[in-house]
């Protein structure tokens, strides 16, 4: 199945019990060729339901016979045939021993419904290929009967659950291992993949217990920790996780992820506005305790600290709208420390190397993510626009998720490196290349380009804003940012030297918009609601800011604000809506966008994008400027909160960039209200898009950096 709703899950029982099969049982499937000789065909069906019988847990298995090319009396008669010789010949009486189902004209969503149940196919000499080749069940073991009545009847079901997993089907692979685990609980590795199950089924209780079970009976297994830990703080139970951390930290002592985890674990979604002042304490005082405790003196220690950054970022510390330059220099330095004692190699400065007569300066690019992803999605404008003639293009995509861009990136590039999950490798290959200048599109979402970055590759090293947050790293010597998307007093920011880029700094390509396809109603919602999207991930909403929502929703009674991403918000909005006596449940909606167009129609579909306070959007909000939605936005201090301000003024329509809180509430309702002030921002939008995407002005300015830099470390040791 492809889903796991209700309505499947009734349609299989039907299903089951039309076919009088026990759902509980082990499912055996086989396809005689009913045409081949009598006796010979007697035989094998002899064979196999003897093979079934035989087997020591024959009582649980039900043998599925699929009857096509035979009317089911027929096969009746030669069943009963069968069932006399075994009794007179065996002593057998298969009635009492095992269920036997035929399987009779069942249609083509009954085979793949009942797929899901079939847990191995013994493999017959005359076999009626067609039949076998309809039910598409490739990836089912198959014994050979000589075998079968050996084969563990535990194996059975793990075979079923994890081919299940593998489909995604997360309740019939949960149903396996559940009775797996019943069976045999000294398997870790189920724990976690039922976990994951249930984590997919939305049943997020279910799989923070079967964790807790998991670790109950492996206490030393640290995927079962790290999966707990993880699960929690990004459903907001913060204290549980930092409990569950200090749990493994006393099972697992070596283990420096427990330690990272234990010191500087931060929600992701903070329940009130005073929790971040104590969260940011505690991580001031934890991150002191962590760079006391960290030893590398050994070889293990070194390789334990080499691994537990190389699994955890400090990705949400940022969120917290603070400056977080100094924190982020001793976590960087702490990096560092740890990467140049498991690399020496690799940390020491490298000279700039001289351009040869028609050598051209050599540029490197290194992403986890060079693949459809928001964070480098305007490296391709970047490498489109590129003077091939002055400068010479690597790549190297540590990831493992190729697709389209990939492809495009790798066209545009001179050489293209898809090394992914090795850094020893994709450092070699970067030193051997003899870079002039490397670039780091983002560095803090992906832990082991934070590690890379702790290296010294390339005599000049850059990070631009896919992750827009200084680095703290001392091996990063640049930060590539925007002149349109900075504050007062910028460099106070940052431990890189800041380079202010032209207009919004990178090239970013114009998104390709559908027509609308669909109507409100596709989502349910209706043509008088007044749309209001709020599509960004839920830890970019600070609590101090819910009120704003209730304030727009009691000037407009007919406001919809839908959410795209899960439901965690939803305690703290029903708080925010009910001080002013209003019912979230009237205003918010939360929705779940299975696919792209769907997410698109969305924006296609709604009145007015709300930016996010402190941290605004930066793809989503280039996404609804070329969906023509106009955008509320109010810059913060930081440039990862002016994304849009940037965007917005290099559009030409700055009519909804607000100066403060009560001027964002007062042009969303101004937008909702006054539909001929919406329509005009919307043509204006239209009209000037042109001048977002796409920017070379930008590139032409990156390129002259990229010059000037090379020739003043060639000055200075010439």
């Amino acid at each position: 199945m492809g889903t796991n709703t209700s309505t499947n899950q009734t349609k299989i029982s039907n299903i089951l019990e039309f076919l009088e099969i026990t759902p509980e049982n082990i499912h055996i499937i086989i396809f005689p060729d009913w045409q081949q000789p009598e006796e010979s065909l007697l035989l094998e069906l002899d064979q196999a339901i003897k093979a079934v019988v035989t087997h020591p847990d024959s009582h649980q298995i039900t043998l599925l016979i699929d009857i096509n090319g035979i009317n089911i009396e027929e096969a009746n008669l030669f069943l009963s045939a069968v069932a006399m010789n075994l009794l007179i010949a065996e002593s057998f009486d298969i009635t009492a021993e095992c269920e036997i189902s035929l399987l009779e004209d069942i249609n083509e969503f009954e085979r793949e419904d009942l797929t899901s149940f079939i847990h191995a196919t013994i493999t017959l000499k005359h076999q009626n290929l067609p039949a076998l080749t309809a039910f598409k069940i490739k990836n089912v073991p198959s014994y050979e009967i000589e075998s079968f009545s050996n084969i563990p009847l535990i194996q059975l079901i793990l075979n079923l659950g994890n081919r299940l997993f593998s489909e995604l089907q997360w309740q019939d692979a949960s149903e396996q291992y559940t009775k797996y685990i019943q069976i045999n609980s000294e398997d870790a590795e189920i724990y976690w993949r039922l976990s994951q199950c249930y984590r997919n089924l939305n049943q997020l209780h279910k799989s923070f217990s079967i964790l807790k079970e998991g670790i109950k009976n492996h206490p030393n297994n640290p995927r079962l920790h790290f999966s707990l830990i993880i699960d929690l703080r990004v459903n907001g139970y913060n204290q549980e996780a930092i409990i569950s951390a200090e749990n493994a930290c006393q099972l697992l002592p070596n283990d420096y992820t427990f330690q990272i985890l234990k010191y500087l674990t931060v929600p992701t979604i903070y329940d009130n506005q005073e929790e971040i002042p104590f969260y940011r304490q505690r991580y001031i005082q934890g991150l002191q305790n962590l760079i006391q405790q960290t030893s590398l003196k050994t070889a293990e220690e070194r390789s334990n600290a080499l691994a537990g950054i190389g699994r955890l970022t400090n990705f949400y510390l940022s969120y917290q709208a603070q400056n977080d330059v100094d924190l982020q220099r001793q976590y960087g330095k702490l990096v560092n420390e740890i990467m140049a004692a498991n690399f020496p190699q690799w940390v020491v400065p490298l000279s700039m190397p001289e351009i040869q007569p028609q050598e051209k300066i050599r540029i490197g690019y290194v992403s986890h993510y060079l693949h459809t992803y928001s964070g480098t999605l305007w490296l391709t404008g970047w490498l489109r626009y590129c003077d091939h003639q002055n400068f010479e293009i690597y790549c190297y995509y540590t990831g493992n998720q190729p697709d389209r861009m990939t492809q495009q990136l790798k066209e545009d590039s001179d050489f293209f490196y898809h090394l992914p999950h090795n850094l020893p490798a994709v450092c070699e290959q970067i030193v051997a290349d003899k870079l002039h200048i490397l670039v780091y599109p983002e560095i803090g979402m992906d832990p082991s380009t934070m590690q890379m970055a702790g290296l010294r590759l390339a005599p000049v090293q850059c990070v631009a804003w896919g992750h827009p947050v200084t680095t703290g790293l001392p091996t990063i010597d640049y930060f590539l940012s925007s002149e349109l998307m900075e504050g007062e007093n910028p460099q106070e920011h940052y431990s890189e030297k800041l380079i202010l880029l032209p207009n919004i700094g990178v090239s970013y390509p114009k998104p390709s918009i559908p027509p609308v396809v669909k109507s409100r109603s596709d989502y349910g919602l209706s043509d008088d609601d007044v749309l209001y999207l709020c599509c960004q991930a839920p830890f970019k909403y600070l609590p101090q800011y819910d009120f704003i929502l209730a304030e727009i929703a009691s000037r407009i009674p007919q406001a919809k604000f839908v959410f795209l991403r899960g439901t965690v918000l939803k305690p703290r909005l029903e708080r925010a809506f009910a001080a002013l006596g209003l019912n979230s449940e009237d205003y918010c909606v939360h929705l779940t966008i299975p696919e792209r167009l769907d997410y698109l129609m969305i924006n296609l579909l709604s009145d007015v994008y709300l930016d996010t306070f402190t941290w605004s959007g930066g793809n989503t909000s280039l996404e609804a400027i070329a969906c023509n939605i106009p955008i509320v936005t109010c810059p913060g201090e930081f440039m990862r909160g002016r994304h849009t301000d940037s965007f917005l003024k290099l559009l030409g329509v700055t009519d909804t960039i607000a100066k403060n809180e009560a001027e964002y509430i007062e042009i969303a309702v101004k937008l909702g209200l006054d539909t001929a002030w919406r329509k005009s921002i919307v043509e204006r939008m239209s009209q000037n898009q042109d001048r977002v995407f796409d920017d070379k002005t930008c590139v032409v300015g990156l390129e002259a950096f990229y010059k000037q830099v090379v020739e003043e470390k060639l000055a200075s040791i010439s």
